[in-house]
């Protein structure tokens, strides 16, 4: 049977009744039709899914007790922020979904010189809650009990500026492989341009701040198909795609 699990931003404590935000309240009663005496799971990012008893169930209020509390999730094997040039429409809502299926520990939306989208102030602000709201569902459906980062977009020189040096910058024209590559240091930074790329000025700015060219194989990725790729592979070769050891 299918868990349902929802994410919600309150405390989770057992024994409380909460009830739950309009989100999860409408997706609770209207979409997976829960009713009163129904088990489902919550999280609020801390890590714990906790297991609860639908006690009440309208089709705009759902109110549900906690009963227990489960295991911490443990902590990523390696530790991946995503910065990401900002793509038109579906393609960076599908990029950000499938990071966090495959497991980031954060998103750093960028503007940079060939950034198609122009955002700024009110526009950006509800595209940045869409981008969390999307962040959200990848979790619930991927059985995430973190809640990654998704950080307030920033220009490339600015967000180079405050960022630890060093990190692995996609490029198809790179020299180097990933596999060539030495374990990164926790955490690792992963940057990629918008449609069209990083400018070759922009590649040398991230370059002298440490950044690693690197290509995955021979052919050229969309910006949307590129970091799925490159997280799935850094996962396969340091991260938690390997087996686990005893």
């Amino acid at each position: 049977m299918r868990e349902n699990r929802l994410y919600t931003e309150q405390p989770l404590s057992v024994g409380a009744c909460i009830e739950l935000e309009p989100r999860p309240a409408k997706h609770a009663a209207q979409v997976l039709r829960l009713g009163a005496g129904e088990a489902l799971t919550l999280f609020n990012g801390d890590g714990r899914d906790v297991r609860a008893e639908i006690e009440t169930s309208t089709r705009n209020q759902v109110a549900a007790r906690i009963l227990s509390v489960g295991a911490p999730e443990p902590a990523p094997v390696l530790a991946i922020t995503l910065a990401l040039g900002i793509s038109r429409g579906e393609r960076m809502d599908l990029a950000i979904q499938k990071a966090v299926e495959l497991g980031v520990s954060g998103i750093q939306p960028l503007f940079s010189t060939r950034t198609l989208v122009r955002l700024s102030g009110a526009r950006l602000a509800k595209r940045t809650q869409h981008w969390q709201g999307v962040a959200i569902a990848a979790c619930e459906q991927s059985g995430r009990r973190r809640l990654p980062s998704i950080a307030t977009a920033a220009t490339l020189d600015d967000w180079l500026g405050q960022a630890s040096p060093g990190g692995i910058l996609l490029h198809h024209a790179a020299a180097k492989t990933l596999p060539e590559l030495p374990p990164p240091q926790q955490p690792v930074s992963l940057l990629i341009g918008p449609e069209g790329g990083l400018t070759p000025e922009e590649r040398e700015q991230a370059q002298a701040h440490g950044f690693t060219p690197v290509r995955l194989g021979p052919r050229v990725l969309r910006t949307e198909t590129a970091p799925l790729a490159a997280i799935a592979a850094i996962q396969t070769l340091w991260g938690d795609f390997r087996p686990v050891e005893d």
